[in-house]
């Protein structure tokens, strides 16, 4: 089904009525005061809708119209957030079509694409974060997965991994201005597999010590020039051994927010690197940030 676009560099945040999106919408908003853009709220309401009517049994009445449902959605979330952030220019975007097909096609002129990690509805919630996990691998800009971790959330720093490619510059300079937005410090970590680790089944992370020379090189080449671009930002450089996912995730519940960088799908060995950013979000207790990287400097 067709629908329409957003505002160029607009942020924009999927809502269902739930309270995951919920926890989406509360976020998106700060986010938009904080870069002082447009929100847009997008409600997506499409034959899966249908098909959840009809799994219950649904029989008789004809069945209510989406469109009419998608914009009740959105006038609700458009209400508070008018009544939490008077101020903030919002704007709503009830669409027709599949959620994850709609949000992906926003993206291509969104700023920032902001979604909860669960659906509304038991049958839904069997997926485990089914449209988030398709938007943040298939979106054009970066995404934000609200976590349901404890509230209030505690605000400990923004962490982002860092593996030294040039393709992974955007991901550690959208990492570098959300701690600048907020005045957080940044956690900037490189993990090494390391198999007497792995095997015991534990992580380790440091600060890089006179032994590692190699891996601290690796890490302070990975911020050059954005700690100039970013000098308010206070940086601190981690190694992690082990399991990626595990690394970063390790007391994520004290996050800001973790950023990970999602490769171009256009290899094998690609799509399965997607499958650490996808370990990220089911583990972390974390907003988690999936950001795409640059194209290739080379072909592989």
């Amino acid at each position: 089904m067709t629908h329409d676009r957003v505002a160029p560099g607009t942020i924009v945040v999927g809502v269902d009525g739930s309270v995951h999106a919920q926890r989406a919408l509360s976020w998106a908003a700060e986010q938009a005061m904080l870069e002082n853009r447009q929100l847009t709220v997008v409600h997506a309401a499409g034959e899966g809708d249908i098909r959840s009517v009809a799994w219950v049994g649904a029989k008789g009445p004809a069945l209510p119209d989406l469109l009419t449902t998608a914009r009740e959605v959105v006038s609700d979330a458009l209400a508070w957030v008018g009544s939490i952030h008077p101020g903030l220019d919002v704007v709503g975007a009830p669409q027709l079509g599949d959620p994850r097909q709609v949000l992906v096609e926003l993206s291509e002129d969104a700023h920032l694409i902001i979604v909860g990690s669960r659906g509304r509805g038991t049958f839904r919630s069997m997926l485990l974060g089914s449209v988030s996990v398709s938007v943040a691998k298939h979106a054009h800009c970066p995404v934000v997965v609200i976590r349901p971790g404890p509230e209030p959330h505690p605000r400990d720093g923004v962490l982002v991994g860092a593996d030294g490619t040039a393709e992974s510059l955007p991901v550690i300079e959208f990492a570098f201005r959300q701690a600048s937005l907020r005045g957080a410090t940044l956690t900037v970590m490189h993990t090494s597999f390391a198999v007497a680790v792995t095997l015991a089944a534990v992580t380790q992370v440091a600060t890089p010590a006179d032994g590692a020379e190699d891996e601290r090189l690796l890490l302070s080449e990975s911020v050059a020039g954005l700690s100039e671009k970013f000098p308010d930002v206070r940086v601190s450089l981690q190694l992690g051994y082990g399991l990626v996912d595990e690394c970063l995730t390790q007391g994520s519940q004290s996050r800001t927010l973790i950023v990970v960088g999602r490769h171009q799908v256009n290899s094998i060995s690609k799509l399965l690197a997607g499958s650490v950013s996808a370990a990220v979000l089911e583990r972390s207790d974390s907003p988690v940030a999936v950001v795409p990287e640059g194209a290739p400097t080379s072909s592989a």
